[in-house]
Parts: C-alpha cells; sequence; structure tokens
C-alpha cells in the first residue's frame, strides 16, 4: 500500500497559529481533515478518536502519534497529516510532546487493510530526516511532498 492511497494534500495541515494546544484540540483538528471524505461529522470522528486513545495513546515517540479507528460509515481508508511545531502533550510512550499526528480512518470490517495502512505510516516515520522535514515545512504542499518523496523511496 503507498500513502498515495490514502492521503491527498487536501488533509495535510501545519498548525503554525496554535489551534493544536492539547490531544484533544489535536484529534478535533484531524477529524475535520478526515471526516469530509465520509460524509461524516467532524464532531463524532473526534469522539471516535479520542475514545479510541482512552484505551491506548496512540503517541509512538520520537513526537509521532497515528491516531486511528476503524467505523462502519466508513467505506475506505483515509489518512491525514497534522504538524503541531511546538508539540502537544499526547501520552506518548516516550512522554515527549508529539507534533506529527498522522491521523487514519478506515472500515470496521477492513482489519487487515487497515493494519497494512498503519504499518506504511509508521514504517514511513521511522525516519528522523522525514520528521524533521515535516515539522520544518512552511507550507501544507512542502510537507506533502516530503511524504511523497519518501514513500515511493520505500518501495
Amino acid at each position: 500500500m503507498r500513502i498515495t492511497e490514502v492521503l491527498e494534500r487536501e488533509r495535510v495541515y501545519i498548525d503554525g497559529t496554535g489551534r493544536a494546544t492539547d490531544k484533544a484540540s489535536a484529534l478535533e483538528a484531524l477529524a475535520e481533515l478526515l471526516a469530509p471524505s465520509h460524509g461524516l461529522g467532524a464532531e463524532a470522528l473526534a469522539r471516535q478518536l479520542l475514545e479510541r486513545e482512552s484505551v491506548q495513546s496512540t503517541g509512538l515517540g520520537e513526537g509521532v502519534a497515528i491516531p486511528h479507528a476503524g467505523l462502519e460509515a466508513v467505506t475506505h481508508q483515509t489518512a491525514a497529516l497534522l504538524v503541531v511545531r511546538r508539540g502537544v502533550s499526547f501520552g506518548a510512550l516516550d512522554g515527549r510532546p508529539v507534533q506529527v499526528l498522522f491521523g487514519l480512518v478506515g472500515p470496521r470490517n477492513a482489519t487487515g487493510e487497515h493494519l497494512r495502512a498503519l504499518a506504511r505510516i509508521s514504517r514511513l516515520l521511522r525516519s528522523a530526516d522525514l520528521r524533521r522535514r515535516l515539522i520544518e515545512a512552511e507550507t501544507a504542499e512542502e510537507a506533502y511532498a516530503s511524504v511523497l518523496a519518501d514513500d515511493a523511496g520505500l518501495g
């Protein structure tokens, strides 16, 4: 699975204004990026993501989180990328703030496809160089181009 199959430029946002100040507001911002692709309400999707986070944090460490959910009303995998330069407390494994949030929603009954997408995103974000470029990106277009370039290099 390629990232281009789940991520479009319209779902990439660089939060330079300080909108995302904590885990809940970061998840709300991700939900606003993801919801239109599925005809969902952003508030309901944000609640689903927050509910998933209450089970176990998706903050992986190294400034990365991959919030995700499987939903009945969703027909295909969709990703969104939110970059929060100053970071937000997210309950990450290493205790550090999260700056790169890659959200993923998919159909509840497509577990295998969902896991493949999560694995691809995780593999992509292992690159310290990519994480740095995302945090330093001036525009969403620049961040999106960095993701696509590195995804192509994964083979």
